[in-house]
């Protein structure tokens, strides 16, 4: 159960769990290239959701998996909204974000489906829920985190504590 500001909202798409294959999903980078998230890459991938980096919790989530993602070894961080990749590479550059690759899913908007993390019936309908995904070398997920209310932040520790 997702609220946002209190108010029950429902995630269209697939819902995966731990354990699950994670798939592989190709996004547009801040440099309109295609990057892919998911799928065994041979590293450990945090793959942060957020609805839109324009937005006070969206902007600490990515500025806090940016300073802890220095630290970590064999991992790739990301970050995956809507917003255009304009919109991110602007974000990164204004908030020094360089341990973190921002990723757009506005094209086809198949992450959103195939993760299970489209926001149904609320304001911010649309748009991808605040979540978190671990995927380990071999393509697993090995921790998730629906955020409960949308408004808050999710649980760096945990996150971070799937990979160390």
């Amino acid at each position: 159960m997702v609220t946002f500001k209190g108010n029950a909202v429902s995630l269209k798409g697939k819902t995966l769990n731990v354990g699950d294959k994670a798939p592989k999903i190709d996004l547009v980078a801040k440099d309109l290239s295609i990057k892919s998230v998911g799928g065994a890459s041979g590293k450990y991938q945090v793959i942060n959701v957020v609805p839109s980096l324009d937005t006070g919790v969206c902007a600490t989530q990515t500025r806090k998996f940016n300073e802890e993602a220095a630290s970590l070894a064999n991992t790739q961080v990301f970050v995956v909204s809507l917003d255009l990749p304009f919109a991110q590479g602007r974000f990164c550059s204004t908030e020094g974000i360089e341990n973190v690759e921002a990723l757009s899913d506005f094209r086809k908007k198949a992450f959103g489906e195939a993760y299970g993390v489209v926001l149904d019936g609320s304001p911010l309908e649309g748009l991808l829920t605040r979540a978190v995904f671990v995927v380990n070398p071999q393509g697993e997920i090995v921790y998730k985190e629906i955020v409960a209310e949308i408004t808050t932040e999710p649980n760096y520790q945990s996150a971070l504590g799937a990979i160390k």
